[in-house]
């Protein structure tokens, strides 16, 4: 648990001394409310401390879970399709990759 603190204080420091971070003032904005609605946090709540684990038994469930992390900037309004999010492997130009099994 104490590993999570220190990342999440990390990422809301480079979001909040990042000049270049457009969506600095919404996405803290948004911890702070999160932060509201549970006593264990004061200033910002950053991570969703639920855990529901799903067994990744076949070629078919992971490339569906696969699929499904693609998409989440999609769904949220990032971006149009899941290839032009810069952080996700689905884009070719992405820094992060996934191995073929």
């Amino acid at each position: 648990m104490k590993t999570v603190r220190v990342v999440s204080k990390k990422i809301l420091n480079l979001i909040e001394t990042n000049p270049q971070e457009s969506r600095k003032e919404w996405m803290l904005n948004l911890f702070k409310h999160f932060a509201s609605t549970n006593k264990q946090h004061t200033n910002y709540h950053f991570w969703n401390y639920t855990n529901h684990p799903i067994e990744l038994w076949s070629p078919e469930v992971i490339m569906q879970k696969v699929e499904y992390i693609h998409n989440n900037p999609v769904r949220a309004g990032i971006v149009t399709e899941p290839q032009y999010y810069l952080y996700s492997s689905a884009c070719p130009d992405s820094p992060l990759k996934v191995l073929m099994l």
